[in-house]
């Protein structure tokens, strides 16, 4: 997949069918509009392309926002990548962007720069000057300009609830992972460079991989059975592990940081890049009255992740 950062591509990249969104999370009901794009992208020939824009605009109109994210773009465009699509065109969002005009948007953006062949969109997509695009408004342009457009009806998943971003937010914040997951189509990650931590948990004979979550929504804290991953070249290496989300009350730290212990690993993850996926909140984080018993916990913590994590198929990558 190869991904642009502006909106003007040359002739061997227009034509494209172009799936548009904020696609945070990635989740199925997304996977509906991209999959719709690319069904027709075959039929017709043309490129199969996802159009996209950073920073998410909650972030501009809300930027006092506590972090919300569930896939920062690194995840997000992998995560779009997996569904087989050619293009990614990542149009930078900001104050000025969000001035312009639904019918600009479409005529400069959509027919000027990148000469989209057909554009699909989720049945409650908005865009332009104070969210006056509408799907309608979208046919009616792209009926003048050339443009087909696909407008997806909702998705709802076995339970009867509509595919929604907010509803995977709300399950991970109230520590349900699982039910994120059913929404998700894969359990929810957390990924970043290891960092150097306070080193405590190679002195109690559980050493941990420690993360910071950035720009990560912030999920229900406590400790988590979790499934680790060590990219290793083009296949990540996957491990079973234990890990606490928190910030570690029994010594008295301040900064919110996800400690992952990795089972029957010796290696050094100092620098390496981690996504360490949710599978099941095991407690809520708490204070304890000293070392010993700490580390009496974290050993049950332990036998409880490895008991879940028996009971879940291994990723395949």
């Amino acid at each position: 997949m190869r991904i642009f950062r502006h909106d003007r591509v040359g002739a061997a990249d227009r034509g494209a069918v172009v799936a548009i969104g904020n696609f945070d999370g990635v989740h199925l009901g997304h996977q509906v509009v991209i999959g719709e794009a690319g069904r027709l992208a075959r039929s017709l020939g043309a490129p199969h392309a996802v159009l996209t824009f950073e920073p998410h605009p909650r972030q501009v109109f809300r930027p006092q926002d506590p972090p919300f994210r569930l896939t920062p773009f690194r995840v997000k465009s992998r995560r779009i990548e997996a569904l087989g699509v050619d293009l990614l065109f990542t149009l930078h969002f900001d104050q000025e962007f969000a001035a312009r005009s639904a019918e600009d948007f479409v005529e400069t953006v959509l027919r000027d720069g990148l000469g989209a062949r057909h554009v699909v969109v989720g049945y409650d997509f908005v865009f332009g000057n104070q969210r006056r695009g509408t799907p309608a408004l979208l046919r009616e342009r792209g009926a003048a300009l050339g443009i087909g457009v696909t407008v997806v009806d909702p998705v709802a998943a076995q339970s009867g609830l509509r595919y929604s971003s907010t509803a995977i937010r709300e399950h991970l914040k109230a520590g349900r992972p699982r039910e994120a997951a059913a929404l998700l189509g894969t359990f929810w990650e957390i990924e970043g460079r290891v960092e150097r931590g306070d080193q405590r948990g190679r002195t109690i004979g559980f050493p941990t991989a420690n993360l910071m979550l950035d720009d990560f929504l912030r999920p229900a804290a406590g400790v988590y059975a979790v499934r680790a991953a060590v990219e290793q070249g083009v296949r990540p290496e996957w491990h079973d592990a234990v890990a606490n989300l928190g910030q570690r009350p029994t010594f008295g730290g301040t900064d919110l940081r996800l400690e992952a212990h990795l089972f029957d690993f010796a290696g050094d993850l100092y620098g390496r890049h981690l996504r360490v996926a949710l599978i099941e909140h095991l407690r809520p984080e708490r204070k304890f009255s000293g070392i010993e018993a700490l580390k009496q916990q974290i050993a049950e913590d332990a036998r409880q992740a490895r008991a879940v994590l028996a009971a879940v198929p291994m990723p395949s990558g």
